[in-house]
Formats: structure tokens, C-alpha cells, sequence
């Protein structure tokens, strides 16, 4: 365990500080990243929290040294030890909205009281299909790949939009079924689904989808450096900022926001990947005004 920091406010709000266990999944950069901007944010806040960070693994106790109010797990590993060992409340971020209520169904076997709330890591479906309406306002068919394993809930398209899904059923029938999928459509649309776009399929599917003449929209920068058209997400300090909002409500009211999309997001662009396909590409900014507008209209 690793004692961050301690955050002192003259707030008469909050008697005791909040006592938040982050809990991250591994090392690497982007959870990393997200932890350095989630105690960045919440001393901006001048919150009264106090921080303590592990890593996902089979030894984490929360509270085992002091109490805990709070776990934010981050990514999938995480989440899933967190809700199997912590029976106080768990906000988990930077993992799929169905994922997380899978884990969800399981845990309530376990502790149907538990407080649970997320921050998923994929963006909402208006969100996506406004991005391609106003990157590609003439592609009509979108493409969208998923298994079993990740059920999601499919979109009412916009007008001037139709949906060609397809759900695959095995690894043997992936590429078959890409085939199909991306004969029939004008955009392939990825989802986060571990089962399709693992880290062996993804280049291959990039490639087919390029010579069908077929733009990708990722889910990330690296889709867009690995040879996708563009991708809208949200980065860990994005992402690690709306935590902080979160956690600074609970420690007033200790009650957990619903769970969310994110609330701010990012649009990368492959420009060589456009040119070669014929595509010309407004810059993030005019697509980004363009999103905004086509919202507007449909409240």
C-alpha cells in the first residue's frame, strides 16, 4: 500500500475526511496516468480525502490497515476484486458499460445492498453515431461486430442511418463474419468486446477492413495509430477528473452518483488513412462543433 496524500479542508461540510482505496489493475501507463490525475484533481478540489493506491491483486484488503469509505477500482481486474472482497461502496471506472453489469449480476448474489456505481469506458451511442454522421455524412451503414459475451443494448439510428450488426458465435466464424459485414456496410463501428477485437485479431481486422475500402471508427489513439479512420474516447485524465467529481460528492452525501458515460471525450483523426481511402476529413474541432450541434437538435 502506498499512502498518497492527505487533503485538509476548513469545510465545515465533512466532519472526517474521506478515506478512498484506489485500486488500479496494473502498471502500466494509462492506469498510471489516471492516478497521478485523480489526486491532482481532488487537491484542486480541496476535498478532505485521504488516498491510499494498490494493485489488483489477491492480498488487497481494504481497510485491513484503516478504514475505508471508498474503493475506486480501475479497469476490469480491479473491479472484479474489488466487488468480491469489499462489501462498502466501489465506484469502477475504465471498464465497459456491459461488463460492468455482468459483474454486477454477480455481485448481487453476494451483497444486494452494496452501493456500486461506474464511469464506463465507451462512449454512448448517440455520441458515436453523431461522430460518424459528421465525419462521414455520406456513409449511410453502419457495421457493428459483437459477440455473445458482450450483450449491448443496440441503438434507435438517427434518421439517415441503419444499423447492419452482427452477432458472432465462435473465433471460427470472426473473419467470415467480418467479411460479410464489411461487404454490407459503409462504416465498421468497433465496440469494446474483448471476444472480437483482442490484441491477435485487431491488425487483422484493420487490414480487412482497409482493403474493403471500409473506414473503422476505434475506440482509443491507438485504433487511430494502428490504421482506423478516427476514434472518439476518453483519456484517463479525462476520465480520472469525472472520478474526482464523484468522489468529492460522495464524502458530502455518501450516496453514489448513477453509474455514467463519459463526460468528456476526445476525437483522434487518421489523415494519411483518409486520403487513402478518398476521404476528406474536417478538423476535430469543426467535428466537434458539428456533434454539438446535431445534439442540440435532437433535445
Amino acid at each position: 500500500m502506498i499512502l498518497l496524500f492527505f487533503i485538509c479542508s476548513a469545510s465545515p461540510v465533512q466532519a472526517e475526511p474521506l478515506v478512498v482505496s484506489l485500486l488500479l489493475s496494473d502498471s502500466t501507463p494509462p492506469y498510471q496516468q489516471l492516478s497521478t490525475a485523480f489526486n491532482k484533481a481532488l487537491a484542486a478540489s480541496n476535498a478532505q480525502v485521504t488516498i491510499a493506491e494498490f494493485q489488483a491483486d489477491e492480498n488487497f484488503k481494504p481497510g485491513s490497515d484503516a478504514k475505508t469509505d471508498l474503493v475506486v477500482a480501475v479497469g476490469m481486474k480491479a473491479s472484479e476484486l474489488a466487488l468480491a472482497k469489499f462489501d462498502g461502496p466501489v465506484l469502477c471506472v475504465m471498464i465497459p458499460k456491459a461488463s460492468y453489469e455482468v459483474l454486477l449480476e454477480k455481485r448481487a448474489l453476494r451483497h444486494a445492498h452494496q452501493q456500486t456505481s461506474a464511469i464506463f469506458l465507451d462512449q454512448p451511442w448517440d455520441r458515436q453515431l453523431n461522430f460518424i454522421r459528421a465525419a462521414l455524412p455520406r456513409h449511410s451503414t453502419v457495421g457493428v461486430l459483437y459477440s455473445p459475451y458482450t450483450p449491448i443494448a443496440l441503438p434507435r439510428l438517427p434518421r439517415g442511418l441503419s444499423l447492419n450488426a452482427k452477432s458472432i458465435r465462435s473465433a471460427e466464424t470472426l473473419f467470415d463474419a467480418l467479411e460479410n459485414i464489411l461487404s454490407n456496410s459503409d462504416v465498421l463501428l468497433v465496440v469494446p468486446d474483448n471476444e472480437i477485437y483482442s490484441a491477435n485479431n485487431v491488425r487483422n481486422i484493420l487490414l480487412t477492413s482497409y482493403r474493403h475500402k471500409v473506414p473503422l471508427i476505434g475506440i482509443s489513439q491507438a485504433y487511430v495509430n494502428a490504421g482506423a479512420l478516427g476514434a472518439i474516447f476518453s483519456t484517463p485524465e479525462q476520465l480520472a477528473a469525472q472520478a474526482a467529481e464523484m468522489a468529492v460528492s460522495f464524502a458530502r452525501n455518501r450516496q453514489l452518483p448513477a453509474p455514467q458515460h463519459p463526460a468528456s471525450f476526445s476525437i483522434a483523426l487518421n489523415q494519411q488513412v483518409a486520403r487513402s481511402l478518398g476521404i476528406t476529413l474536417d478538423t476535430p474541432e469543426t467535428l466537434r462543433e458539428k456533434m454539438d450541434q446535431a445534439s442540440e437538435r435532437a433535445r
